[in-house]
């Protein structure tokens, strides 16, 4: 059970957090949260992002970095941060804080229409050659209706030996990536609860799965140590970068779908996940990824969280449920 301070701190929030906590925290009725999620379009961090869409239906004029993105220039420094302002990451937010698709009326006609990667000018619905970057199109497409077909194929034929995915395979990578693994699974199961997926789709992402769970969320398979310190270093938004808590969220969504109770190969990601609550009960942010970006989305570095304090609590219920 969730204390009364908790549940007030976390709904006076942002509607894209608040109807989430009232779902899956208050266990209020869905025409309670159902009006809630309505309001992310219309308010608030949602708002401003859809109020930011180019008439052509892009967003800052490109799809993974925006039209005046110059890498050579001051962004593009060590440690100046990507921006996140174009279309991929745009429609990432909206899909992800619970928009309906359908106030984006033909936006996928649209972008299939105007919108080019970056890299080698290839047709957005198609993907590119970064598994990360097409996991979050495969899922975005899933929700506005896109013709994915040629993308969906890519998974299982990227998909590296020992069971996962890596961004750098175009560079010769052959060991999979925690980081890109866990960008591609939960792009697979956002797309399969959408359009009911497909076998193939189904074993690669249970494929990446046990690429994770064979190391436990943390360790490396090689020498059992610790992958990095970024596993535990929490912060939201997590944009592409890999932690425990993104992960055993992942798992909480795949066995909610796959009708199966949590994995005890979690267990030493629940440990860090609770290792990290501080003596008020709440989860403080981390280091946030830096970049331009349309919205503030959570808190300054240090402070609590409430995106990291639900999200841990979320889990932490799930798990102890079983």
């Amino acid at each position: 059970m969730i204390d009364t301070a908790s549940a007030d701190w976390l709904l006076a929030t942002d509607p894209a957090l608040r109807w989430q906590v009232e779902r899956d925290l208050l266990d209020l009725p869905e025409p309670v949260w159902a009006a809630t999620r309505a309001r992310v379009a219309t308010e608030g961090i949602g708002a401003r992002i859809l109020a930011a869409q180019d008439p052509d239906g892009r967003w800052a004029g490109g799809a993974y970095f925006p039209a005046d993105f110059d890498p050579e220039g001051p962004e593009g420094a060590p440690g100046a941060g990507q921006p996140w302002t174009a279309t991929t990451w745009s429609l990432t937010a909206l899909r992800e804080w619970g928009v309906d698709a359908a106030l984006l009326g033909d936006t996928a006609a649209r972008l299939a229409a105007v919108c080019r990667w970056e890299f080698d000018d290839l047709p957005y619905w198609e993907g590119e050659v970064d598994a990360c970057i097409n996991a979050m199109t495969l899922a975005n497409g899933a929700w506005l209706g896109a013709d994915l077909r040629t993308l969906a194929a890519w998974f299982p034929a990227h998909r590296l030996a020992d069971g996962g995915w890596n961004c750098e395979w175009v560079n010769g990578s052959l060991r999979s990536s925690f980081h890109s693994t866990l960008n591609v699974v939960i792009g697979l199961l956002d797309h399969e609860e959408r359009t009911g997926g497909s076998d193939a789709l189904r074993a690669a992402r249970h494929a990446g799965e046990a690429y994770l769970l064979e190391r436990r969320l943390l360790y490396r398979a090689g020498d059992g140590s610790v992958v990095g310190p970024w596993v535990t270093q929490l912060t939201e938004p997590g944009r592409w970068r890999y932690s425990v808590l993104r992960a055993v969220e992942h798992f909480r969504a795949a066995a909610l779908r796959d009708g199966t109770p949590p994995d005890p190969q979690l267990a030493d990601g629940i440990a860090a996940i609770r290792a990290l609550r501080g003596p008020d009960g709440r989860w403080r942010q981390g280091r946030p990824l830096a970049g331009r970006a349309w919205v503030t989305v959570d808190v300054p570095e240090g402070d609590p969280s409430p995106w990291l304090t639900f999200r841990a609590l979320r889990v932490l219920r799930w798990w102890e449920s079983r």
